[in-house]
């Protein structure tokens, strides 16, 4: 599945895990990305969005 949100465009996004001795590793911070069956432009299609545009209103889910 994609990691991104075709509404908002949030994606995947890079830091450090910090370590109490202040090691650090990569880590990475993936959105939930949800597909859903949404209305686009008058059409049903499945689209890739992430919970906070879901829980904004952003997308109007076909039911």
């Amino acid at each position: 599945m994609a990691n991104y949100c075709e509404i908002c465009g949030k994606g995947t996004q890079s830091g450090m895990n910090v370590s109490h001795s202040h090691l650090k590793t990569k880590k990475t911070w993936k959105p939930n990305i949800q597909r859903v069956r949404a209305v686009v432009d008058g059409e049903v299609k499945r689209v890739n969005v992430c919970t906070r545009c879901l829980r904004s209103g952003k997308v109007q889910r076909d039911v």
